[in-house]
């Protein structure tokens, strides 16, 4: 009975704990309106299957190898995958490289 209690707690946790790190859906758009760059992580094929308007498409797996096409470290920038779970290790992969204004909106389906 302890390890599934332990495993719910902790799936409850982690997801209240996503929803505290991501940008609303307002404050995304608002920034965006502002000129925040808006960056799709997800694949090239999800990418070509339809993305937000705007957005460039930089896949979490290539983002270190492609940081100067993302404009100034402290321009802000709003970041989306299918899930939340990219775009959340893509924030965490831009901050550790210096950028200040990183916000991660999670799901594309959240704009």
């Amino acid at each position: 009975m302890w390890p599934t209690l332990i495993l719910v707690v902790l799936i409850v946790a982690f997801f209240v704990y996503r929803q505290l790190t991501q940008l609303s859906p307002a404050e995304a758009k608002r920034l965006v309106g502002e000129g925040a760059r808006l960056i799709d992580v997800r694949s090239p094929a999800e990418f070509a299957g339809g993305a937000l308007p705007g957005a460039v498409n930089v896949p979490v797996n290539e983002l270190e190898a492609r940081l100067d096409a993302l404009g100034p470290k402290d321009q802000p920038k709003v970041l989306y995958c299918a899930s939340g779970m990219r775009s959340a290790v893509a924030k965490a992969t831009l901050k550790r490289h210096g950028f200040t204004q990183v916000h991660n909106l999670g799901a594309m389906s959240r704009w």
